[in-house]
């Protein structure tokens, strides 16, 4: 029996997707639920497994072209023996809605490497063909590619090119006084795309200002220094600042609501629970997943949770609906070392939290110059429907939180 490779539903508002790598070749064995290839879109990295076990005889549509939900993508034949490939017929026969088949003979089947790995070959210019996977079922991983540019950088002997593609490297350019300022042009991901669109769509429709302000962190410090190994003992998971900030977030969003509200035409939409993205960084670029019914959860189910997120971010794990929806956002520039910013709000959102870096500063406190661990904190916000004042206030009181860290227990 013939088994033909789909493309998954799409979610709603992306129509298509590019196929990112093929996992196997045209005559391997494959096990059911098999991931055959990725396929990736603005938002995740969908896996396309195999509906049952057999043969994969047929690849009808090679790796980077684009395609769109229900596209055929290639043919398992559950009867067939590995080595098999289709029939001559249905190798030749046109596809109008996919490239042509290339039978591997002609062309490699893409080689197959972890997203993380991905990246880095489009960053440095590295070919997969000539890198050597280590990982499971032969893998690119991200050491691999690392080694890879490390002997690709190391003396050899200069030999003739045997690509039309130009060397990154091809002489020492000590020696050329011309053409030794390498250009690398490299495609957008559709993820870096989305956001492209997403932040210029969000600077030339919303009003963006920026309000700043200062917090003292040393109660923070010293309730995590004093609990975080009891903390992590009992709940297993480390204690960190972030799940404070989303506490002090929410605890000034319900005393301002319109910060967490937005337009949509001309109405403004209050709503009525607190779903905050946290801005995270990973292979593929920046992504937001949603941390849903914050008011709810305990500093414990945050720490999970953004725990859980940071971790298949990096796998290129995480799923639409955990990308897609939020009423505020905070992004922690401060984990690379930023200490102060004007962030971007996150459409339709209307108001976004920078957060920096916290450093030793000098502070005047009762008159007298102290040393105090000190971070700078930035919203930004739409002044279409919140008013400086709501701003302002709205980052006071995420402050006053923050440093008094019981108020968030005690809810005052």
């Amino acid at each position: 029996m013939l088994i033909e490779i789909t493309v998954p539903q799409l979610a709603e508002g992306t129509p298509e997707g590019t196929l990112a790598a093929w996992h196997a070749k045209v005559g391997d064995a494959v096990k059911r639920d098999q991931n055959l290839c990725d396929i990736e879109t603005d938002k995740v990295v969908l896996e396309t497994p195999a509906q049952g076990d057999g043969v994969l005889v047929e690849i009808k549509v090679q790796s980077g072209a684009t395609v769109t939900s229900g596209v055929v993508l290639g043919v398992i034949d559950t009867e067939a023996k590995a080595g098999a490939a289709a029939p001559v017929g249905a190798a030749l026969a046109a596809n109008t809605s996919a490239p042509t088949t290339i039978a591997p003979e002609a062309a490699p089947t893409a080689v197959a490497a972890l997203p993380a790995a991905r990246k880095m070959m489009a960053d440095q210019g590295v070919d997969a063909a000539t890198v050597q996977g280590t990982g499971r079922g032969d893998r690119i991983t991200k050491g691999d590619v690392i080694a890879a540019v490390e002997a690709k950088a190391a003396p050899a002997p200069v030999a003739a090119p045997v690509a039309a593609k130009p060397a990154l490297v091809s002489a020492p350019p000590v020696s050329v006084p011309l053409g030794n300022r390498p250009e690398q042009r490299v495609a957008m991901s559709r993820l870096r795309m989305r956001v492209a669109e997403r932040l210029v769509q969000s600077q030339s429709t919303a009003a963006i200002l920026t309000t700043f302000n200062e917090v003292n962190m040393k109660p923070i410090i010293d309730l995590r220094t004093t609990y975080k190994d009891k903390f992590e003992k009992v709940h297993g998971v480390k204690l960190g600042f972030m799940s404070f900030f989303v506490k002090a977030a929410v605890h000034a969003l319900k005393m301002y609501p319109v910060v967490n509200a937005s337009i949509d035409g001309t109405d403004i939409v209050y709503h009525g629970y607190y779903d905050i993205g946290i801005a995270v960084g990973s292979p593929r670029g920046l992504v937001v997943p949603i941390l849903r019914d914050c008011d709810q959860m305990s500093i414990a189910d945050i720490e999970k949770q953004i725990a859980d997120y940071g971790k298949r971010a990096g796998e290129g794990k995480l799923g639409i609906e955990e990308l897609t929806g939020g009423t505020f956002t905070i992004s922690n520039g401060g984990t690379f070392g930023s200490m102060l910013s004007t962030p971007i709000i996150n459409p339709p959102q209307s108001a976004i939290l920078g957060v920096h870096a916290t450093k030793d500063r000098a502070v005047v406190e009762g008159g007298q110059i102290v040393i105090r661990p000190m971070n700078y904190l930035a919203m930004s916000y739409d002044h279409r429907i919140i008013d400086g004042r709501e701003a302002v206030l709205a980052l006071v009181a995420m402050k006053e939180a923050l440093e008094d860290p019981a108020r968030l227990l005690l809810d005052i």
